[in-house]
């Protein structure tokens, strides 16, 4: 688990006093507080790994109908970043084309003369340009071009014609809606990001743990003495408030938008890494409760404690909403 680095003063009693009282204090504040949207400028830090970023950020901007989170969105979904990906349904490769699919549509993205379905700088540039051409298929649909896109990819461009934009399938509906929502999560944000209305809950229950002892791979059930590890604790909190968070922490990430460091509220979550241009390499994870303090599942031989966030493997924070939890892909246990 993380590294925990110095913090003067936490652990006595009057700390975790004063900590307590800011703890009220903050998040009863930040319940009041209105967020305001912004037209994303670019893909939040870390969210694409470093190695496929230039691709991404390049060929998310291939036509108007998509754009660089839209495009990570759809990757993630598809492979989670795994360029070695390959599906039940033969679907491979980062961006998980079926052959037939590949045959027609597969792009040789960086020039080297073949296009190779399991070299993300053929299959990123090609899930870009399929994108491109069912926007342009269906593109006298009346309504959002990027919505019709989506739902052309998920049930073919016909019905988007025949039904005059997004069809009447649950399926379909439901596609369009993850992608969008989990395309924030790739975004940077322009503006303040809307205060989140669960996270007093979230906070609360997490409070009430302080002191438990820390357990690796603790889900907080009985036959484990209600003991939690770091990701076990956020998602047995956000749990109470009706958000289902994935169990691994670098999965949480994507549950939300990302705040600056200095827009944090209380209940944002707050993540490490050792590599800090990665969200897929986080593996730490706490909840903010304000001036500049988690509730921190620390490490094995430790309790659940007030910590100071920043220090140097801070990575980043994310604002949980019930739409982005739901959005991601369904993850494994830690």
């Amino acid at each position: 688990m993380r590294r925990v680095w110095p913090a003067v003063g936490v652990g006595i009693g009057l700390a975790m006093c004063l900590l307590a009282l800011l703890v009220v204090g903050t998040y009863t504040a930040a319940a009041g507080l209105l967020g305001g949207g912004g037209k994303a400028l670019g893909l939040a830090k870390g969210a694409v790994p470093a190695v496929y970023k230039p691709l991404v950020q390049k060929w998310g901007n291939l036509c108007p109908a998509i754009s660089p989170s839209l495009l990570a969105a759809q990757l993630y979904q598809e492979s989670g970043w795994n360029p070695k990906a390959q599906s039940g349904a033969a679907a491979q490769g980062i961006a998980q084309f079926i052959p037939g699919t590949w045959a027609t549509h597969g792009v040789d993205g960086d020039g080297d003369g073949d296009r190779d379905v399991w070299d993300p700088k053929d299959a990123i540039p090609s899930a870009a340009s399929y994108d491109c051409k069912l926007a342009k298929y269906v593109k006298s649909a009346p309504g959002d071009p990027t919505k019709n896109m989506l739902a052309a990819y998920n049930a073919g461009a016909y019905a988007v014609i025949k039904y005059a934009g997004v069809p009447p399938y649950r399926e379909t509906q439901n596609y369009v809606k993850v992608i969008t929502t989990l395309a924030k999560s790739f975004e940077a944000p322009a503006g303040k990001v809307p205060a989140s209305r669960q996270a007093a809950g979230a906070i609360y229950y997490a409070q009430k743990k302080l002191g438990t002892p820390y357990l690796w791979g603790g889900n907080g059930t009985a036959d484990q003495g209600g003991r939690f590890d770091c990701s076990g604790l956020t998602k047995a909190a956000y749990e109470t408030v009706g958000i289902e968070l994935p169990r691994v922490a670098n999965d949480q990430y994507n549950a939300g938008s990302h705040p600056d460091r200095n827009e944090l509220l209380p209940g944002d979550l707050v993540f490490f890494s050792d590599d800090l241009t990665d969200s897929r390499a986080i593996r730490h994870v706490g909840i903010y409760v304000g001036g500049g303090y988690m509730i921190n599942a620390p490490y094995t031989g430790a309790v659940i404690r007030f910590d100071k966030i920043d220090t140097p493997d801070y990575f980043g924070a994310t604002r949980v909403t019930e739409d982005g939890a739901k959005a991601l892909p369904t993850a494994g246990a830690a």
